[in-house]
């Protein structure tokens, strides 16, 4: 919980805190779905971010440089689509702690972590396995399977998940340092989530990169719970790549554009294995349509095929809000506020008896962004629909698990005071 705020649990708090708070301003640049003829109290930005309103203005501009100028418009469109990716790169540096030239937007999630373990997964000699968190989100562990595979390898040798000890729900820091020392020999590859999706707990990027070059192995971090939800710093903490999704936290859309990053010392380096396309080529000679492949400087390097506009669109309007809110006070906010939604849950629990409820994501406010796992009971799915009839949109994950996201950039703390009451309210009627 936040020590610097006094919370309390009535509305005049709320009303107060959110009459008060710099970023409550961006609330109205967000469309938020409806429950009967309400704004919904929505907590699941961690899985799909609202719509920018200006969302659906930005796709009509592409749409009418696409009616007026056809193929031209990838030179004379307002934003020309040839060099459209090039316009997120200086909002990016600041998300994410990078060089302009160590960013680009590209493809899917799953897609860029296959392009990027091409170049930074290579099995040689003793060096075959990859250290990984235990439960990654799926399509890591399968994108993780796969390449072990496509290498002739498996799981069961060559892929480490560090565990949760028996009895807790998040991994120990220290064991994730100990098993990369206990395996150095063997290490080709550390790829951990930066924030875990099921827990929402932080690793510490900085130091299990330190520890995985040490041992001789590249350091990976799958950040699609970690961008635009916390602090990063990818080049200071020479992380070797990265990559992340658009569409939770970065409110562009369901299935919107990656990002990626590749540190600026791989940024001339034409030896690193890749899979090529026509985009990843030096954007000055790419018309030339000469044969054979040579990697653009830096991140461009990895792309494959040209921008893909209509998704990209909606993620520049995103990137245009986080730019004017400021991250650092998204950073100070997502704290206040994930320390209420803490405060009240555990209000609500002293004052039910059967509210068996515990949150297991780390309550070091250093150790999570805006997320918070609650374990349920036997009556966990109950309470869960109960909240979803009311208004609630929050996310239900297997077998007993509430994720609730009160996400800085448009939630509020009025938001968070009403689920304290729908929850109380659950536990009386169930």
């Amino acid at each position: 919980m936040n020590p610097n705020m006094d919370y309390r649990n009535d509305i005049g708090f709320a009303l107060s805190a959110d009459a008060t708070d710099p970023l409550y301003k961006f609330r109205k640049e967000f469309l938020f779905p409806q429950h009967n003829g309400k704004e919904v109290i929505y907590f699941t930005g961690n899985s799909l971010g609202l719509q920018p309103v200006s969302v659906k203005q930005a796709l009509f501009n592409e749409l009418n440089d696409w009616e007026k100028y056809g193929v031209e418009g990838h030179f004379k469109a307002k934003n020309p689509w040839f060099s459209y990716h090039e316009m997120f790169k200086e909002p990016l540096t600041h998300l994410v702690g990078a060089l302009p030239h160590e960013v680009t937007v590209m493809n899917g999630l799953t897609v860029n972590i296959h392009l990027l373990m091409v170049s930074f997964y290579q099995p040689q000699g003793k060096r075959t396995k990859i250290l990984c968190e235990a439960k990654p989100f799926p399509s890591d562990y399968y994108a993780i399977e796969s390449q072990l595979k496509f290498h002739g390898l498996n799981t069961k040798e060559h892929l480490i998940e560090v565990q949760p000890r028996e009895g807790e729900h998040t991994i120990k820091h220290e064991d994730i340092l100990r098993a990369i020392e206990e395996n150095k020999n063997e290490l080709a590859l550390v790829f951990i989530g930066g924030v875990n999706y099921y827990t929402g707990q932080v690793f510490n990027i900085k130091e299990i990169t330190q520890a995985a070059h040490k041992a001789g192995a590249y350091a990976g971090f799958d950040l699609a719970h970690a961008a635009g939800n916390i602090q990063l710093n990818l080049h200071e903490w020479n992380v070797d790549f990265a990559a992340w999704c658009s569409y939770k936290y970065l409110n562009s859309g369901p299935g919107s554009v990656s990002g990626i990053f590749t540190h600026e010392k791989f940024a001339n380096n034409k030896e690193l294995p890749r899979f090529a396309g026509w985009w990843g080529y030096p954007a000055n000679k790419r018309f030339l349509m000469e044969p054979g492949f040579t990697p653009a400087f830096g991140a461009d390097g990895w792309q494959l095929s040209n921008a893909a506009v209509f998704a990209m669109a909606p993620h520049k309007v995103a990137l245009e809000v986080f730019a004017k809110a400021g991250f650092d006070a998204l950073c100070e906010k997502s704290h206040r506020l994930t320390g209420y939604l803490e405060y009240i849950i555990d209000t609500v629990c002293a004052e039910n008896k059967n509210a068996n409820l515990q949150i297991i994501t780390p309550r070091n406010i250093s150790e999570r962004g805006c997320q918070l796992s609650v374990l349920t009971g036997n009556n966990g799915k109950k309470i869960f629909d109960y909240l979803s009839d009311n208004g609630v949109i929050a996310d239900w994950r297997e077998p007993n698990v509430i994720r609730l996201a009160p996400v800085p950039l448009y939630n509020s703390f009025e938001d968070v005071f009403v689920f304290g009451q729908l929850l109380n309210n659950a536990f009386k009627n169930i």
